[in-house]
């Protein structure tokens, strides 16, 4: 079972995951993975920081079930874990802290460096639910095939893909991400959301959370691979009922101001 993915600093764009980029690092229970500048020319650590001002050997991170730990290996330096999803949630990781739980599924680990700060972000997409395990008293847990935080941007991003088909199952258009963006947008927790990061949700929803396999289906180009993508996703979540009409409640009124200081 994967755990998490790290995605370290480098050229990989934001929608490095679940498209195939060779940066990811992928990672069940009980892996590890050591950050830091590592050694003279590169090596020695899985997640390598390249400023003078981080320790060759500054941390490392530890896969459990379904979320991660955090160790600073620094003597006087703390670090920083932001919740992507969190307007502006973090945890401190102290100096020597080890083995710091991080329960965030879209994470950011932040250290200091001479230019400013170095970080990598961390994915952790699997959750653990309550289940027969309760009554029956052994076994392994059960992991969710398709768990979904209803209350993460990305999860917004799929209500408002599906939102056409909820309201009228017998349409067949679905919104592009310009589409969704501009849905969203009235949300707080949105106002700043872009085209680009809308397709990043995307592929995350389809390559991690919900593990398409779209085959040969997508066509040459990339926008027949995006229409491709969209109406899986779509139709999975439709059919799992992962997306639902009460979930409509989520997005922003549809109603608009009819002129300046007009009641909606």
């Amino acid at each position: 079972m994967e755990t998490i993915i790290v995605q370290p600093p480098g050229p990989s764009g934001p929608d490095a995951v679940g498209a195939g980029r060779p940066e990811l690092l992928h990672m069940g229970p009980g892996d590890v993975a050591e950050f830091g500048r590592g050694l003279p020319g590169g090596g020695g650590v899985a997640i390598v920081l390249p400023d003078l001002g981080i320790s060759r050997l500054a941390g490392r991170l530890e896969a459990a079930e379904d979320y991660w730990r955090v160790s600073n290996f620094s003597p006087r330096t703390a670090y920083v874990v932001e919740n992507l999803e969190g307007a502006g949630e973090y945890l401190t990781v102290a100096p020597g802290r080890l083995g710091a739980p991080v329960p965030f599924e879209f994470s950011r680990v932040v250290l200091p460096a001479l230019k400013g700060s170095a970080a990598f972000k961390v994915f952790a997409p699997q959750h653990a639910y309550l289940d027969e395990r309760s009554a029956l008293g052994s076994g392994e847990q059960t992991v969710h095939p398709y768990a979904l935080d209803t209350t993460a941007k990305y999860f917004l991003v799929l209500v408002a893909l599906c939102e056409p088909r909820l309201r009228d199952p017998s349409g067949s258009a679905l919104p592009g991400a310009g589409d969704i963006a501009e849905r969203l947008r009235p949300l707080d927790a949105c106002r700043d959301l872009t085209r680009s990061a809308v397709n990043y949700h995307i592929d995350y929803l389809a390559f991690t959370k919900l593990r398409l396999d779209l085959g040969d289906e997508s066509g040459a180009d990339g926008g027949g691979r995006t229409g491709v993508k969209r109406a899986r996703l779509a139709s999975l979540a439709l059919r799992f009922g992962l997306v639902r009409e009460e979930h409509l409640g989520l997005l922003p009124s549809r109603r608009r101001s009819v002129g300046r200081g007009a009641p909606a």
